[in-house]
């Protein structure tokens, strides 16, 4: 019965998945699940209807233009590379930006893009709103700065940074700071983590066992609802802000976390509804998938300053330490409760 659950949530999650072509480019080819660095917008071109702001712990930036007029946005070299006119988005196959923003690691622009040759556009949005990582604005490098190794624990300012822009022949100017910000302190997140784990498994010793085993089943539903919450958190700081995007990013970049959510939830909410009292089997099974695969996947806020939430960044720590704790306690405590089953049965048969 549960294997057939599972089965029809992870179907209906990959036909949703292949279902949504048109919202896959929303999220960047290598959004961060978090980072040191900290893009900050300082400028905005003083140009009503238009909106730039960070999004994926400041990964990618994201204009909107809803000015009525066209907004271009100058590559590399000063070479036209994006216009964002009020029917969509077209961009110059001949700059090299165009191939060199898709993602934050090194790419070779192919032959074609040659930023002084007249630009060619290609529309590839009906929206005036793009997002796209610029290498100016953003650390590439897998190597810290020199600053950085010197004095890891101290902030650094790292550089000033512009991106050119141009309405018509008036030339406006992006701009902003690229700070280092030291991490915290991850072995205590982590420490906090299995500190969870292990207050909630003890609950696998206690009795009666009916109303324990509920409770158990209530605490992996909250860790799967919560993996769910730290999901959309993630796509609302991505810059998707309808209940479509939002719901479909959650199935197109965020497939296992949000399918072992579901899970967990599902199996959790079954055992809870139950009349035999038998549902530890479901519990461990579906609190084991949130730890790991909508909490220990996003572990990376443990040891990271920047988080792509647009909360509190302890806010956001403290909320993936109860997402383990829950669903891997729960988990524990539901195989301990499964052992003494066994244990018990087979005593009356030796009996």
């Amino acid at each position: 019965m549960m294997l057939r659950k599972a089965g029809a949530i992870l179907g209906v999650a990959l036909a949703f998945n292949l279902c949504l072509p048109t919202v896959a480019h929303a999220h960047g080819a290598d959004a961060p699940d978090a980072t040191n660095y900290r893009t900050l917008i300082r400028q905005v071109p003083a140009l009503p209807g238009l909106v730039v702001e960070t999004i994926e712990a400041g990964a990618r930036l994201q204009l909107t233009n809803h000015s009525g007029r066209n907004v271009e946005v100058l590559g590399y070299r000063n070479e036209p590379y994006l216009e964002i006119r009020p029917d969509g988005v077209y961009e110059n196959i001949h700059s090299p930006a165009t191939y060199l923003n898709v993602t934050i690691a090194h790419v070779d622009p192919p032959a074609h893009a040659d930023p002084t040759v007249p630009p060619s556009w290609r529309k590839v949005s009906d929206e005036p709103r793009w997002r796209w990582h610029d290498q100016r604005a953003i650390w590439t490098s897998p190597q810290p700065p020199d600053v950085v190794n010197a004095d890891p624990g101290a902030p650094h300012h790292l550089r000033d940074w512009t991106v050119p822009m141009r309405v018509d022949a008036t030339p406006l100017t992006l701009s902003g700071t690229l700070e280092y910000v030291p991490p915290p302190a991850g072995l205590l997140w982590w420490a906090l983590s299995v500190a969870g784990i292990v207050l909630v498994g003890l609950l696998g010793f206690l009795r009666p066992r009916g109303p324990v085993g509920k409770l158990l089943a209530a605490l992996v539903i909250g860790s799967g609802v919560l993996g769910l919450v730290y999901g959309v958190a993630r796509e609302l700081d991505a810059g998707n802000d309808t209940l479509w995007s939002v719901s479909g990013q959650l199935f197109a970049t965020q497939l296992w976390p949000t399918v072992t959510a579901l899970a967990a939830i599902a199996f959790a909410t079954d055992a809870l509804l139950s009349r035999k009292g038998d549902g530890d089997f479901a519990v461990a099974l579906g609190g084991a998938a949130a730890a790991l695969f909508a909490g220990m996947v996003n572990a990376a806020v443990f040891h990271r300053s920047i988080i792509p939430v647009t909360w509190d960044p302890s806010l956001a720590r403290v909320l993936v330490v109860a997402i383990i704790a829950l669903g891997g306690g729960g988990a524990v405590a539901a195989m301990l409760r499964l052992r003494a089953s066994s244990g018990t049965r087979d005593q009356s048969g030796l009996a």
